[in-house]
């Protein structure tokens, strides 16, 4: 068994609850493994450093629904309780592609319990009502029969009058009530205009935590809540392993990971290393080199409007980038990662950066967010797609470019309806390069990955990847 913690609205305090929940169970020495319903980076960054594990996401957009029974039945064996933080509201979801459900319910909080079979704790935000809360509580657990709604967690309940109110509305229902949080002004991440500020960010974390978990002590019922945060000691079914893609030789893939890149699904990473990649992380911000070996680089995405001048400052480690890309090295970079090697990076306050400068354009901030899942078609071959592939994507970023691409990647749709958007994306003349505001995800296409491998593979035993080795060696010993 594991638990969703759904709210009836998208701000009602699931990440807070989810997160207190967690800090609570760690320090009481508990293994615990954590999921995000939905396509969001920042929410599991919280998780996984709470819980020392990497949250996994669980979208069935961007993988399938049978991919999210096996994701999930792969991670819970080894631990001893599980949480699914969901997104939105509970029934907030998108439009099924085979119809066979209510329309907009597809990869929604309840989507997810349904598919995992688990019951729900509904989070409420109390702020604004008292005896109401009952018809919306009885609403949310008789719209869908499917959905087992365990109990209700109260949020921003302002004093003991206000939570007797609530608590007599509630009654009649026979629902339990597993948790009661007061207003905790004093308890906030900090966000801006892409959600919350990532864990790397945050001094104090730790302390944050402490304040979580000293939360969930007095304010949870957990003699309730045990039973359903713990896993069964048999898990459903089989939980087959990741396949293993590829016997050849490892290849070392440079994937930057600082405070400007660190949006990755795990996920892919797991997949890159069971395609025969061995996986190096290194900082754009920090380090002047690449590191040893390198045959393939990744850039996720991030914030590098929020660092642009440090990145820019780092010129000797541009200039490298640049003259690996351009020599042909595999190369994978999503939305941050295509605003890094743009030619200039335009931030909030209008001031010009200088990027790597293999793509002929400037990335610009603006105000306008380009926000929802996407269809794309393949319209040329890259590292990582065959001309004419299909792929479901979420696109998610407040930037854009000053001149589009003469031979686009993608031509683009709206994932729920047969919207075009248009073209977009990057590939370099020897088709080495895929730069793309799109994030995908890989556990349900590890064709993907594995191509990725291959091209790295091939260009490692190339002569331009010798000429590459010979010149760091050159730079690092210099003629005396």
């Amino acid at each position: 068994m594991a638990v969703v913690i759904a709210g009836e609205r998208s701000g009602a305090g699931k990440t807070t609850i989810a997160l207190s929940l967690l800090a609570y169970l760690q320090r009481q020495g508990y293994s615990v493994q954590s999921f995000k319903v939905g396509p969001d980076y920042i929410d599991p960054m919280f998780h996984e450093y709470v819980t020392g594990r990497p949250c996994r996401n669980l979208d069935p957009v961007l993988t399938s629904s049978d991919y999210v029974r096996r994701c999930f039945d792969r991670h819970i064996p080894a631990v001893e309780f599980a949480l699914v933080e969901g997104v939105m509201g509970l029934f907030d979801g998108v439009n099924a592609p085979d119809g066979d459900r209510p329309e907009g319910d597809f990869a929604s909080t309840a989507h997810i319990a349904r598919l995992l079979d688990l019951p729900v704790v509904l989070t409420v935000d109390c702020a604004r009502l008292s005896g109401s809360v009952a018809a919306i509580a009885h609403g949310y657990c008789h719209f869908d029969p499917r959905v087992k709604i365990a109990g209700v967690i109260l949020n921003r309940v302002a004093s003991d009058r206000h939570c007797e109110l609530l608590e007599n509305a509630l009654e009649p229902l026979g629902l339990p009530i597993l948790g009661i949080l007061r207003r905790q002004d004093a308890i906030a991440i900090p966000d801006r205009h892409l959600g919350l500020v990532p864990t790397a960010e945050l001094p104090d974390l730790d302390a944050l935590f402490d304040r979580l978990a000293h939360l969930a002590a007095r304010s949870f019922n957990w003699d309730l809540l045990f039973p359903l945060l713990q896993v069964a000691r048999t898990p459903r079914g089989d939980c087959p392993a990741l396949a293993e893609i590829a016997e050849s030789a490892r290849v070392t893939i440079a994937v930057a990971r600082d405070r400007a890149f660190s949006f990755y699904y795990p996920d892919n990473l797991d997949r890159l290393r069971d395609a025969g990649a061995e996986l190096v992380s290194w900082s754009p911000l920090a380090d002047d080199r690449l590191p040893e070996g390198t045959s393939g680089l990744y850039f996720g995405g991030g914030f590098p409007e929020i660092f642009a001048e440090s990145l820019a400052a780092n010129d000797r480690l541009r200039d490298t980038v640049r003259a690996a890309i351009a020599a042909g090295m595999p190369t994978y970079a999503e939305c941050g990662g295509l605003m890094y090697l743009c030619e200039h990076l335009v931030d909030f306050d209008g001031q010009s950066w200088p990027m790597v400068g293999i793509l002929p354009t400037t990335a610009q901030m603006g105000s306008r967010l380009n926000l929802g899942y996407r269809k794309a078609i393949a319209l040329q071959p890259t590292p990582i797609l065959a001309s004419g592939e299909t792929v479901c994507a979420h696109e998610f970023h407040r930037s854009h470019l000053t001149r589009e691409p003469h031979s686009p990647i993608f031509q683009k749709s709206r994932y729920d309806r047969p919207q075009p958007l248009g073209d977009e994306g990057w590939h370099g003349t020897s088709q080495t390069l895929h730069a793309s505001y799109l994030h995908l995800h890989w556990g349900d296409r590890p064709e993907i990955p594995a191509r990725f491998v291959s091209h790295c593979a091939h260009f490692a035993r190339s002569e331009a990847f010798a000429a590459l080795q010979r010149l760091k060696s050159s730079q690092m010993n210099p003629t005396r």
